[in-house]
């Protein structure tokens, strides 16, 4: 038997996570392996907001219990004496395979694959009584804690006005997502199959809860990218009514922390198309440099 990791330990361990914690108990079976068991039940605060009557574990939560154990393997190889944050620096073909609903428990694996010039990827699963929900590769890396940043740019065309393309009334209309996992604010523009979404990022956001360093996560960034990738296939009349699930990422990758103060413009290019599954891109900026940037699927269903 390996280290063992109850609740305590594993905040100990990691005091970054927070209210976010994903892992209830945990296992390093050895320095290449780790195993990890999550809880669900009605209690859940994400589950009212995805969705409201149709509670379902949000994908990229599954993403962040699988980086949860990843950095818990990974840790000591990464940044042993603390003083760096370890981040995703970029994911993988990531599939959403079974929902995972209250009263579900499931298990987390995640087995480290190679390493090089300070990062770690791993090959991570998660299954519930049904079998497969999820799977993806992760690769962690560190970088410098963030330090304070000037104040950004105000009032520029991607502010909210009377002009943008939705407002927050239209775009929520669009969208099953409801607080605390509503994540993108308004459409900004909508023009030629392509929309730019805007998210405001607030030091008041739950995730940022007993964070002494607050970043954005990047399974929360993959989130961002899915919602304005939804809203602007939803926004076609053809959909109209229709209701969108969050699929597969192909790829992401993080080019540079997302902080409280900072303004995130999310570009989505989504090819009209006849099949029930939308792809396509999603890129994503903060004061004109790039940030963020994704590949993702989803399903379009009738509600």
């Amino acid at each position: 038997m390996g280290n063992l990791y109850g609740v305590y330990e594993l905040k100990q361990a990691m005091p970054q996570w927070g209210w976010r914690l994903m892992l209830d108990r945990a296992e390093i079976i050895d320095e290449t392996h780790a195993v990890a068991v999550k809880n669900l039940t009605n209690n859940e605060e994400f589950f009212n907001g995805h969705f409201p009557n149709h509670p379902i574990m949000p994908g990229v939560l599954q993403l962040e219990a699988m980086r949860q154990l990843c950095e818990l393997l990974g840790t000591e190889k990464l940044a042993p004496a603390a003083d760096e944050q370890i981040y995703i620096k970029s994911v993988g073909k990531t599939r959403f395979r079974r929902p995972n609903v209250p009263g579900d428990r499931i298990r987390i694996e995640a087995e480290l694959i190679s390493e090089a010039d300070r990062t770690l990827t791993f090959k991570t699963a998660i299954t519930n009584a049904g079998g497969a929900a999820c799977d993806s590769q992760i690769t962690l890396a560190v970088r410098p804690i963030p330090a304070a940043k000037p104040l950004p740019r105000l009032f520029n065309d991607f502010d909210r006005s009377e002009n943008v393309a939705l407002n927050e009334e239209k775009t929520k209309a669009l969208m099953p997502h409801r607080y605390p996992f509503l994540l993108i604010d308004y459409i900004a523009k909508e023009e030629n199959g392509m929309i730019t979404a805007v998210k405001n990022v607030s030091a008041n956001e739950p995730v940022f809860n007993g964070m002494a360093h607050p970043v954005l996560p990047e399974s929360l960034l993959c989130e961002i990218g899915a919602q304005a990738g939804c809203a602007c296939v939803l926004a076609r009349p053809e959909n109209a009514g229709k209701l969108g699930f969050f699929m597969s990422i192909e790829n992401a990758e993080s080019l540079h922390p997302v902080v409280p103060g900072d303004q995130l413009v999310i570009e989505c290019d989504l090819p009209p198309s006849k099949s029930r599954f939308g792809k396509g891109s999603c890129r994503m900026t903060v004061d004109g440099v790039e940030v963020f940037k994704s590949a993702i699927m989803f399903a379009i269903v009738d509600a």
